[in-house]
C-alpha cells in the first residue's frame, strides 16, 4: 500500500468546495442536467429551462429583484475556497483542554469559508451587528483577489500596498461597497445554519432597505421572521435639523428551513394556583370580556347568567365576551367560570394549567428598553468589566440575552462573525450561568488597529478576548455554584501551512525550495489543527496524546483521526510505530474508519514508508495520508 500525498491543491488541504457542492446538488435532483464537456463539467441551461417550464426561466435585465455593480463578483468570491488556515493560539486562550467555545482572529469572509466543513448546519443561531455604513467607520479593501494578503497587510503581518479606503457617504459606490462586502458572508453564513436555524442582522437606518432585500435574495422572502425595532437611545438627538430623531435601530430575523420560531414571552406559571383542591389541578382566573363591539361580532354579546344566583351579567358593549354562548353555557355546566360575589363584579373564566397548549404565548415584540436595555448601558457594563472605556457603544448584554434565550435551548452553537467587544460570546455564558444550558459559541472578530487607548490595546480583537476573559471570571463569581464552560479556545487567520508551488523559473531551485511540503516555522499544532480544519473535524474536539516508538502521536475523535508528525522516522522504527498506532486505536475502537497521517519528509526512505502504511493497512486503517 502506498501513501496519499497531500499537496496544496489536494481536496484534504483546501476549505469547502461550494461549487463541487452546488453542482452535486443539482446532479442528484437532475441528473439530465449536468454533463460532461470538454472543459469539464456543464449545465445545460436549455434543460433547466425545460425542467422548471420554460416562462419561468428569465435572462431579461429588466426583473425584480436587488441588483448592483459588482454582485455576480461578490457570488463568485463566496465561493471561491480559502487557501488559509487557522493556527492555535493556546496561550491566549482560557482553559484550552476543556473549553468548547472559539474565538477566531481574522478576516471573517476568510474564517466563515475555513469553517463550511467543521461546523456546515451546526450553528442554531447567528447574531451579528454589522458595519452600519455611515459613511465614517465603514472601512474595506479595495482589491479582493487575495483576502489573506489583504488582512496580513492590513494587520501589519507583511509589508505591501494593499489600499484600505473608508467607504465615505461621498463616494459613488457608497451603497454598492456595503453589499459587496456584505453578500459574500451572508451566503456563507447560510451554510453553516441548521435547518430550523435564525439569523438575526442589527443594522440601522442607512441601510435597512438594503439589508432587507440582500436577506429576501439570500435567505428566501418567506423565511423573514420578522423586524423588530429597539431603541437605543433614551433621549432624543436634537442635532438634526429637521426635526426628526433617529433613536432607533433594526434587527431583522430570517429563517433556514422549517420549524425556526423563537420562544415567545413565557408564561407566568406562579399565578396558577389551586386554592379550593379542584381535582383538574392549578388554576388562574382570566378575564372573559372579548375585543369585539355587536356590530363586529353580534354573537359575542348576550347575558351571561348565573344559575345559583339567578344574576344576569350583560356584556360589555364595546368589547362582548371573548366566547360564544352555547360555549360559556357548557363551560359553567363544568364549573369553569367564576361568578362574583358581588354584583358589581364581572364573571371570569377558570383556566387549568394543564390546558395551556404550550408554555408559551404569542409576542408581537420582545425588544422593550426596560428589559434590553439601551447603548449607553452596553457602554458601561464594557466600562465596569474591563476598568476604563475601550469600546464605544456596544450591544447591551441585556439584549443579546434576550436573543439567545428567544432563539436557541441549551444545547446550541452561537455564532458572531462580527463579534466587536464579544458581547455575544458573554451573554452566551451569562445565559448558561442562569439555566445550567451547555451553549457554545463562535466569536470572530478583525484585528482592526486601534488608535491611542489607556490599555495598550493593540486591535479591536484584543478588547474582544479581554472582555471574554473577563467576563467569564465574573461569571463564575457571580454563580459559585455554575461549573460550566468560561473558556475559549484562540485561533489566528493566516497562510496555508502547506507550501505551495511558487515556481521562479529556476527549476534545480524551485524542486530543493519545494521538497518541504511544509513551512518551516509552523509548528505539529499548527498543521494538526489545519488537517482537522480541512477534514471537517470540529475544532473543539478532544485529543489524545500518546507516545509510540519514541515518537509523539495525537488521536483526535476517539481515533477517528491518527496523527504521528515527528520529523524522523527511520527504516527500523516504522513497524513499532504502525503496531503501536494500531494497538491504540483498537483500545480507543472508534465509530468508523480512521485516518492517519504523517510527514512525508519524516521517513528515512521509501521502505519505512511503504511498510507502515502496509501494516496500518492490515490492521483496518484504510486512509494513510503525509504531508
Amino acid at each position: 500500500m502506498s501513501i496519499q500525498k497531500i499537496d496544496a491543491q489536494s481536496p484534504e488541504a483546501q476549505s469547502a468546495n461550494l461549487i463541487s457542492d452546488n453542482i452535486n446538488q443539482l446532479r442528484a435532483l437532475f441528473p439530465e442536467l449536468v454533463t460532461e464537456t470538454a472543459n469539464g463539467v456543464s449545465l445545460n441551461v436549455d434543460i433547466l429551462k425545460q425542467l422548471i417550464g420554460d416562462a419561468t426561466a428569465s435572462d431579461a435585465e429588466e426583473k425584480y429583484g436587488l441588483n448592483w455593480h459588482g454582485k455576480r463578483r461578490a457570488r463568485q468570491i463566496a465561493l471561491t475556497p480559502s487557501t488559509g488556515t487557522l493556527r492555535p493560539c493556546v496561550d491566549e486562550s482560557v482553559n484550552w483542554d476543556t473549553t468548547q467555545n472559539l474565538m477566531i482572529e481574522g478576516d471573517n469572509l476568510e474564517v466563515l469559508k475555513l469553517l463550511q466543513k467543521s461546523y456546515a448546519g451546526e450553528v442554531k443561531l447567528i447574531y451579528i451587528d454589522p458595519p452600519y455604513n455611515t459613511g465614517k467607520d465603514f472601512v474595506y479593501p479595495d482589491n479582493f483577489q487575495d483576502n489573506i494578503k489583504n488582512y496580513l497587510e492590513l494587520t501589519g503581518q507583511i509589508e505591501g500596498g494593499a489600499k484600505i479606503s473608508s467607504n465615505t457617504d461621498a463616494s459613488g459606490r457608497f451603497h454598492t461597497d456595503w453589499l459587496n462586502m456584505m453578500y459574500p458572508r451572508l451566503k456563507l453564513a447560510r451554510t453553516l445554519l441548521k435547518e430550523g436555524g435564525i439569523i438575526l442582522v442589527s443594522i440601522d437606518d442607512h441601510e435597512i432597505h438594503n439589508a432587507r432585500l440582500l436577506m429576501d435574495d439570500l435567505y428566501g422572502e418567506e423565511s423573514l421572521l420578522g423586524c423588530f425595532t429597539y431603541r437605543r437611545r433614551q433621549r432624543a438627538d436634537n442635532r438634526n435639523q429637521s426635526n426628526v430623531s433617529s433613536d432607533h435601530e433594526y434587527i431583522l430575523a430570517y429563517a433556514k428551513g422549517n420549524g425556526a420560531k423563537f420562544n415567545g414571552k413565557l408564561v407566568d406559571t406562579e399565578k396558577y394556583t389551586n386554592p379550593d383542591n379542584d381535582h383538574r389541578g392549578a388554576w388562574s382566573s382570566i378575564d372573559l370580556s372579548g375585543l369585539a363591539t355587536k356590530d363586529q361580532r353580534p354573537n359575542l354579546h348576550y347575558n351571561i347568567l348565573d344559575p345559583i344566583t339567578g344574576i344576569s351579567y350583560p356584556p360589555n358593549p364595546n368589547r362582548g365576551w371573548s366566547k360564544s354562548k352555547s360555549v360559556v353555557e357548557l363551560m359553567i355546566a363544568e364549573g369553569r367560570v367564576l361568578f362574583p360575589k358581588l354584583p358589581t363584579g364581572r364573571p371570569r373564566e377558570k383556566k387549568f394549567l394543564a390546558d395551556l397548549k404550550s408554555d408559551v404565548t404569542g409576542f408581537s415584540t420582545w425588544l422593550d428598553s426596560n428589559q434590553v436595555g439601551f447603548s449607553t448601558d452596553g457602554t458601561r457594563e464594557i466600562t465596569e468589566l474591563l476598568g476604563g472605556r475601550a469600546f464605544d457603544f456596544p450591544k447591551p448584554l441585556s439584549l443579546i440575552s434576550t436573543l439567545i434565550n428567544q432563539a436557541t435551548s441549551t444545547e446550541d452553537l452561537v455564532l458572531d462573525f462580527f463579534a466587536g467587544s464579544g458581547t455575544t460570546g458573554h451573554a452566551v455564558m451569562a445565559a448558561n450561568a442562569l439555566d445550567g444550558g451547555v451553549r457554545r459559541f463562535i466569536c470572530c472578530q478583525l484585528p482592526e488597529p486601534l488608535d491611542s487607548n489607556e490599555f495598550s490595546y493593540r486591535s479591536l480583537s484584543d478588547v474582544t478576548k479581554d472582555r471574554l476573559r473577563r467576563a467569564g471570571k465574573q461569571i463564575k463569581t457571580n454563580n459559585p455554584l455554575f461549573s460550566g464552560d468560561t473558556g475559549f479556545r484562540v485561533f489566528k487567520l493566516d497562510t496555508s501551512n502547506i507550501r505551495a508551488w511558487q515556481p521562479t523559473g529556476d527549476l534545480k531551485e524551485d524542486l530543493f525550495a519545494n521538497e518541504q511540503h511544509l513551512h518551516d516555522d509552523r509548528s505539529n499544532d499548527d498543521v494538526l489543527y489545519e488537517l482537522l480544519l480541512k477534514l471537517g473535524v470540529d475544532l473543539c474536539v478532544r485529543i489524545d496524546t500518546q507516545t509510540i516508538a519514541g515518537k509523539e502521536c495525537k488521536a483526535i475523535g476517539g481515533g477517528v483521526l491518527l496523527a504521528c508528525l515527528s520529523e524522523h522516522i527511520a527504516a527500523n522504527e516504522a513497524e513499532a510505530l504502525a503496531m503501536g498506532l494500531v494497538a491504540w486505536r483498537k483500545a480507543l475502537d472508534p465509530a468508523g474508519d480512521s485516518t492517519a497521517v504523517f510527514r512525508d519528509s519524516a521517513f528515512e526512505n521509501d521502505v519505512a514508508k511503504s511498510n507502515l502504511a502496509a501494516i496500518l493497512e492490515q490492521h483496518g486503517v484504510k486512509h494513510v495520508r503525509s504531508l
